[in-house]
């Protein structure tokens, strides 16, 4: 099977946007992460920082979260509430991104938004809480909240998001081809055994 796009989801702090980037670059591929931003931020005039954080992220740690999300306005984004306009979309600047040709898209749903293309890698890439929230503060630095509640809490968003616009649980090993553990196998070595198998089938 040839493997055209790589659709990479991560873990907060897992080092899944450096893997993403050394793939592209390996296989001299268009990378796509603050692109989408860019384009959504084109289509719909939201500011890049608000589609950053609601393009894969919920308001809350819980589904309710969209349960008392600001309804859409009869006549303004076809009635829909900014969170599933900017979700549509997003949604639609990715199917189009895939269909240009070869390429490597970060997070965002990607992997489900494409799941009915044959030539779609599908990875998610998670890594220890150590490991992670060495690597935030390395990457990041401090804040107030410690690494480790950071990181609970950008997950557990991106959880909520994802389930709430695919119905599927975010990480699940059942809807990616590939769930590498970049804390035990290394950053590196995570990016030369996707680009392998894209390259190998």
């Amino acid at each position: 099977m040839k493997w055209n796009i790589l659709a990479l989801g991560r873990q907060f702090g897992s080092g899944g946007r450096t893997i993403a980037k050394k793939v592209a670059e390996e296989m001299g591929i268009p990378y796509y992460d603050k692109e989408i931003v860019e384009k959504v931020a084109l289509e719909t005039g939201f500011s890049q920082d608000y589609i950053e954080q609601m393009g894969e992220h919920a308001r809350g740690k819980s589904e309710w979260s969209y349960a008392f999300s600001n309804p859409g306005v009869p006549g303004i984004m076809g009635g829909m509430s900014a969170s599933d306009f900017l979700w549509v979309i997003q949604r639609k600047v990715i199917l189009d991104l895939a269909e240009k040709g070869p390429c490597v898209i970060v997070g965002r749903c990607a992997d489900q938004i494409l799941k009915d293309r044959d030539d779609v890698l599908r990875v998610f890439i998670h890594a220890s809480d150590q490991f992670r929230a060495e690597r935030i503060v390395r990457l990041y630095g401090e804040s107030e909240k410690k690494p480790e509640k950071r990181l609970a809490d950008k997950d557990a968003k991106r959880r909520v998001h994802y389930k709430h616009y695919t119905g599927e649980e975010w990480g699940d090993t059942f809807t990616h081809h590939l769930c590498l553990d970049s804390s035990v196998i290394g950053v590196d070595k995570c990016a030369e055994m996707i680009v392998s198998v894209m390259k190998n089938g």
